[in-house]
């Protein structure tokens, strides 16, 4: 039996309307993009004021104002690991008008918390990788070893005895030394601290022996003797220590890791405004002012795409999924 007419048209008439209602969203996003920024923006630093990561993303906001001819807010949201203001902005409205500054805590946390109300990779677009700093292996001077061998040495002398500090159980600290001690061999007895302060200030007393720290903040104690360099964790030496070798250089083939900064906005945010945002924060990086402070900060700039910088952000999270479930770190 043949179908009746009106079975017949009511296909091609679904079909029309989604085209109209797709051609309409279209437009209106293109609308909204011209338009955009009209009125104050914000991002949102999940860590506290005066922070490693805050400080530099204050330089590239006011370029950003610049730039962009509206006010660049920063808002700091510590707490729960970076959790707390990520998920401010996860559920922020998807207009451009919230975004995230990011770093290592967001790809880590994907793995580290059992229970989360947003998930910290795909309830985000990306928009850039801006910039990275090196690691540095760190131990106190009293400590038996002058060189990566030589501390490879004292360790498998004495497998869970010797303590290491990091700002907290799942921190890049933590991960960061856990995979060296993987790639090593090395059983060691990791001690958790609630943040960076409190494990610099028990390594420089000698409280703990080794810690690995970002390598900005402990250029002045390493320069004056009170902390030892083993070895940095990048792919190449850095110029702020060029005697340093890497871990790579060291014996550790593959080893590589950095503490990164990038820019997020919640997921849905229309890709005119996203491509608008990462033209932006290009330029912001090619300025004198942003450049003169990464630079003397130790952070390596980058500036990438957002197809780019997604990739890495997935390729992060796979990475620290690893080395969590070796370490067995969770947090409820």
């Amino acid at each position: 039996m043949k179908p009746s007419g009106p079975s017949i048209r009511r296909q091609p008439m679904r079909s029309i309307a989604a085209a109209l209602f797709t051609l309409l969203a279209a437009g209106t996003a293109g609308v909204h993009a011209q338009d955009y920024p009209s009125r104050p923006m914000r991002i949102i630093v999940p860590y506290g004021a005066g922070g490693s990561s805050d400080a530099p993303m204050r330089v590239i906001a006011a370029e950003l104002s610049k730039q962009m001819g509206q006010q660049m807010l920063v808002e700091n949201r510590p707490g729960q690991g970076a959790m707390l203001g990520s998920e401010v902005a996860a559920k922020a409205p998807a207009d451009g008008y919230t975004l995230l500054l990011a770093s290592n805590p967001n790809a880590i946390s994907a793995t580290l918390y059992s229970k989360l109300s947003f998930d910290p990779i795909d309830d985000f677009a990306p928009i850039s990788l801006l910039g990275r700093e090196q690691g540095v292996l760190l131990v106190h001077p009293s400590f038996p070893a002058k060189n990566i061998r030589e501390f490879i040495s004292v360790v498998r002398e004495q497998p869970g005895k010797i303590d290491y500090g990091s700002s907290g159980n799942g921190s890049a600290q933590h991960l960061f030394t856990a995979m060296f001690a993987s790639m090593a061999g090395l059983k060691m007895v990791h001690v958790p601290y609630k943040g960076s302060p409190q494990v610099t200030a028990d390594l420089l007393g000698g409280q703990i022996k080794v810690a690995l720290p970002g390598l900005a903040q402990m250029m002045s104690p390493i320069r004056d003797g009170r902390l030892r360099p083993m070895a940095v964790t990048g792919a190449a030496r850095s110029s702020l220590l060029p005697d340093v070798p890497t871990m790579a250089e060291s014996g550790l083939k593959g080893y590589e890791a950095y503490v990164w900064m990038g820019m997020l906005a919640p997921r849905g945010t229309p890709a005119p405004i996203i491509d608008r945002l990462n033209r932006e924060m290009l330029a912001s990086l090619k300025t004198p002012g942003v450049r003169s402070f990464m630079s003397n900060a130790a952070i390596e700039q980058i500036g990438s795409t957002p197809a780019e910088f997604g990739a890495f952000y997935r390729a992060e999270r796979d990475l620290w999924a690893r080395i969590i479930r070796e370490v067995g770190a969770k947090i409820e």
